[in-house]
């Protein structure tokens, strides 16, 4: 167990994260959440702990702002915030989307290529046999299940040659946050499925059970369980692999009211049981 390592692999979602460029080794977004485990789990813990980001905001971010700055602030639009928050949260979500019949949309590419670079880069600082712990917030959720999804049906946007790279050592999947829901309605029930379990390098004695906990709020607007998004969710849900929980989350101004979609991610409501998923995979080992 001493010797026993994790990898993981964090998404942001919607919303104004920065339109800067972040190196791969920086941490912005996640450094509250980062911050708190370590404190609650002990430094002893965390150094056996690769934990990288997969910032994709400034891809959306810049063209977004300009918008905001020329069309809406210098034309004198009231109801700034309320516009800026619009703005990025729908225009991310729009944007979002694969469209293999246009060569000139080539956001979802672009983001799967970050997504791709960070698991890529745990890989060198952990080992190709680590057990990997994805934690995915609001439309990162998303972003996460369609880049498992292509994975697994042998179509990804970037080429991964490790079993690592293929998520073959993927432990758990935590959401927060969650919107998936929202992406499904353009399909019939019976025509949505869930992703299945990645981690088929992992044995199934070790396995996680369940493998996906997604977590919300009851008060954030964006954050919404999953079981009934389709029969297929239900029945992952029946079955023990899928757990939808309500936790409360954000701090005193934020708990009771929709703020709290940006509150996960430094309370002891989301971090605790946080910490309980990457205990029981750092208990996997090696995955050979």
């Amino acid at each position: 167990m001493a010797s026993n390592k994790i990898a993981v692999a964090v998404i942001h979602g919607m919303g104004s994260q920065g339109k800067k460029t972040q190196g791969v080794d920086e941490l912005s977004f996640s450094a509250g959440l980062y911050k708190r485990l370590k404190e609650h789990m002990g430094n002893q813990f965390f150094q056996r702990v690769g934990w990288r980001e997969v910032f994709w905001a400034d891809i959306l971010q810049s063209r977004q702002e300009d918008f905001i700055k020329d069309n809406l602030a210098a034309k004198g639009a009231r109801w700034m915030k309320t516009r800026r928050f619009v703005m990025h949260n729908l225009a991310d979500a729009a944007s979002y989307r694969r469209n293999k019949g246009d060569v000139r949309d080539q956001i979802y590419h672009r983001i799967h290529a970050r997504v791709h670079q960070t698991i890529a880069r745990l890989e060198e600082i952990t080992d190709a046999n680590t057990p990997l712990v994805i934690l995915a917030h609001s439309l990162g959720g998303h972003i996460m299940s369609n880049y498992i999804y292509d994975m697994m049906k042998g179509d990804p946007e970037v080429a991964a040659g490790s079993d690592f790279q293929q998520l073959k050592t993927v432990a758990g999947f935590v959401t927060f946050g969650c919107n998936i829901p929202v992406f499904s309605f353009a399909y019939k029930p019976q025509d949505i499925h869930p992703i299945k379990y990645p981690g088929t390098n992992i044995p199934q004695s070790k396995r996680l059970h369940p493998w996906w906990v997604n977590m919300n709020d009851k008060d954030d607007a964006l954050g919404m369980p999953l079981a009934g998004t389709s029969p297929g969710y239900q029945a992952l849900a029946a079955s023990g692999h899928l757990d939808d929980r309500w936790i409360d989350s954000g701090g005193a101004l934020e708990f009771w009211n929709p703020a709290s979609h940006n509150g996960y991610w430094t309370d002891r409501h989301f971090y605790r049981p946080t910490a309980t998923i990457l205990r029981n995979a750092m208990g996997i080992g090696p995955v050979t």
